[in-house]
């Protein structure tokens, strides 16, 4: 019988684990589950309906029969809609974080992330799978950087799709979120009591993939 093993890993805004973590889902032939960009696409769904993503109650309102699909080649569907690129504009992470700190919003994904994690071995990141999505998760990664660091991660990113920004925008992005995920009320950015830190200022991504991978051999016997 296969075991399914769950790797979590978690960290602040721009730390850069979704590409670390599809990165270690391909070397292992597991499945990478963006957290992330579901909380995007809820974002971006409430915004397209028109109603404040500040407000609990308006943005609740779009998650009876809502469809989130995260495809092999990393394509995001909404409701059937490719919103790949669109849940990376600066309109969508300047909201995300007041979606994400939704209680009701959080536990409809969580139950979706638990699920896909039931049937197959995943990694998967974001800011709480660690302590409230997966608990009992094999391996678990916390992520970080300086806030510079993560700044300049985001805004080259952002530069690549085209998306007009400035720097100054994307670190006081960064610091807001930082602030919003780790100050709500239900399930905050914190380090597992048994998660790895790990910083990553100083790192490629290269060393920061061959570092969690070392990890995770040596928590699992599992070799890439």
């Amino acid at each position: 019988m296969s075991v399914n093993y769950k790797i979590a890993i978690d960290g602040p805004a721009a730390a850069g684990k979704s590409t670390v973590a599809k990165r270690v889902a391909k070397a292992l032939n597991y499945t990478y589950i963006d957290t992330g960009a579901m909380y995007r696409a809820v974002t971006y769904a409430v915004i397209k309906a028109g109603l404040d993503p500040q407000n609990e109650e308006q943005s609740i309102t779009v998650l009876p029969g809502m469809s989130i699909d995260l495809l092999e080649d990393d394509t995001v569907l909404c409701n059937g809609e490719d919103v790949t690129a669109v849940i990376r504009t600066p309109l969508v992470s300047g909201n995300v974080s007041y979606i994400a700190a939704m209680k009701p919003i959080r536990l409809a994904l969580v139950d979706m992330q638990r699920e896909l994690a039931n049937k197959r071995s995943v990694v998967m990141d974001g800011r709480d799978i660690g302590t409230y999505v997966l608990p009992n998760a094999e391996v678990k990664i916390f992520q970080i950087a300086s806030v510079e660091c993560r700044a300049k991660r985001r805004y080259d990113e952002n530069v690549l799709k085209g998306i007009p920004t400035s720097m100054e925008d994307v670190i006081e992005d960064v610091k807001k979120r930082d602030y919003i995920d780790s100050h709500r009320d239900f399930a905050p950015l914190r380090q597992a009591d048994d998660a790895i830190p790990l910083d990553t200022s100083d790192m490629t991504i290269e060393e920061v993939v061959d570092a969690i991978l070392k990890i995770v051999e040596e928590k699992t016997g599992v070799k890439a």
